[in-house]
This record gives C-alpha cells, sequence and structure tokens, in this order.
C-alpha cells in the first residue's frame, strides 16, 4: 500500500505522520512524505529549509521503525492542493493522510483549505487528523 502523508513538520502533519504509521504497520505499507510550495524564491528559504529538516527528520524515525519510505518536495509552480493532488494521481497512491487545523470562517474564505481541496479532490481516499 502506497500511503502519501502530507508533511511540513507542524503539529498536525506530525499527527498525520503517526496515523501513517499505524497504517503502514497494519497494511505492510510505504510511506510517501509529500510537501509543495507554489515558488521557491530566496524569500522563502527558511521556509523550505524547515520543510526539509522535518522531512529528514521523519525519514531518520521511520528508518528506525522499519518502515520503507520516500520524501518528496515539490516546487512544480502549482498551488500546492493542487500540486498535492496531481502527484498522488501521478503516483497511484493508495490513501492521503492530511492534518487538519481549525480556522474560522473567515479565514477559510480568505485562505481557503489546503486539506478541503484534497478531500474534494484527491483520487483515492483522504484520512484527516488533528
Amino acid at each position: 500500500m502506497k500511503i502519501m502523508v502530507c508533511y511540513t513538520g507542524s503539529r498536525s502533519s506530525r499527527q498525520a505522520l503517526n496515523l501513517a504509521i499505524q497504517h503502514a504497520r497494519m497494511l505492510n505499507g510505504k510511506i510517501f512524505l509529500v510537501a509543495s510550495m507554489e515558488k521557491g524564491t530566496k524569500n522563502e528559504q527558511d521556509d523550505i529549509n524547515k520543510i526539509e529538516e522535518a522531512h529528514q527528520s521523519a525519514l531518520e524515525k521511520l528508518e528506525k521503525e522499519g518502515i520503507a519510505c520516500e520524501a518528496h518536495f515539490l516546487v512544480r509552480g502549482l498551488a500546492p492542493e493542487e500540486d498535492l493532488v496531481q502527484w498522488a494521481e501521478e503516483n497511484n497512491m493508495d490513501e492521503i493522510i492530511i492534518g487538519i487545523r481549525q480556522r474560522s470562517k473567515v479565514g477559510k474564505l480568505l485562505f481557503g483549505s489546503i486539506a478541503q481541496y484534497v478531500i474534494l479532490q484527491a483520487h483515492c481516499p483522504v484520512v484527516t487528523t488533528k
């Protein structure tokens, strides 16, 4: 089973990783850590470094657990939510696990919701954690 975890190192994405570990153990799965940014400019270098460090830390944890894993950091010019859904389909993921956080109605209106888009557009089952 191929399990994609939308992973940035945030609290909600760490919860998603913990659930993915459980699923991978039960279903002999492989975990794919995936993050996406629309651009990778110098102004965003701190964010890029944080995500790369989070991926490296998670990979080390998964290797210690004996779970097959890969990390992918996407900068393909698409909005992150579109990029995540497209990558999952291109790579035939069987399941997507994504962390969510509560946002006000105004926050959702102004910024949208990556998780909501993934839930509605993904070709495979999406599991959310908080």
